[in-house]
């Protein structure tokens, strides 16, 4: 298998209606792939079994050769702490952290000393335009900064892939852009693979490959790739 992470013919439904019917798709390693489609296509449905985080009904989900699907919850926790990175619209921060004890938590989570994740964590700052707001709490950064707070800690324990689910759908047009050139720049120097929700063709635009999903729920889920 050359592909890092796969679906096969994966089928998922909520309360008896149709989410994802059928859905294929393979992701090499170090690429960026964005899944686009309208609210309620599944686009975030499959990047949700992607990630461990849903089982699908049926069908496949493969990483590195290993299935995922079948894993118990204890096992796919483990995965989406210490191989897969997560960042969601919102940013998701802990408002009672700081801003450098949030981009830490996967590796305090993971064990790494206090002090040594602390230190890893700062180290992101620099790079994403953050210095100096280090102890800020989430309340106190700019929808832009938290989101770049939210990556940081996405990429902190450098992750194998990194899943963004329409990272930049709360900020404006300048800011998204700001935020994906970032995520892009961090990602490639990292070998990160990207797997990215958006419906957004500009988003999009940064990716190397892009998967359209259309809607699932009253038909046949179809997945098409877009260019090379």
């Amino acid at each position: 298998m050359s592909a890092l992470i796969e679906a096969r013919d994966v089928t998922l439904a909520f309360g008896g209606t149709p989410a994802l019917r059928g859905v294929s798709l393979a992701v090499d390693a170090g690429d960026i792939i964005a899944i686009m489609g309208p609210s309620g296509s599944g686009k975030s449905t499959l990047l949700h079994c992607l990630g461990g985080i849903l089982v699908p009904d049926a069908g496949e989900v493969w990483l590195d050769g290993r299935r995922v699907d079948t894993l118990d919850e204890q096992r796919r926790s483990a995965l989406r702490r210490d191989v897969f990175g997560f960042v969601f619209q919102f940013g998701q921060l802990v408002p009672e952290l700081t801003a450098e004890e949030n981009v830490a938590l996967p590796l305090l989570l993971g064990g790494t000393r206090r002090a040594a994740a602390l230190a890893e964590s700062r180290s992101w700052f620099a790079r994403l335009g953050l210095d100096g707001l280090q102890r800020r709490r989430s309340g106190e950064l700019s929808g832009g900064q938290a989101q770049r707070v939210a990556l940081a800690r996405g990429l902190v324990a450098r992750p194998r892939v990194l899943f963004a689910d329409e990272p930049t759908g709360a900020l404006d047009s300048l800011t998204g852009e700001q935020v994906m050139n970032l995520l892009v720049d961090a990602a490639r120097a990292e070998g990160t693979t990207v797997i990215l929700v958006t419906h957004e063709p500009r988003v999009a635009a940064y990716a190397d490959r892009q998967v359209i999903v259309r809607d699932g729920r009253s038909s046949a889920l179809t997945v098409e790739r877009v260019g090379s």
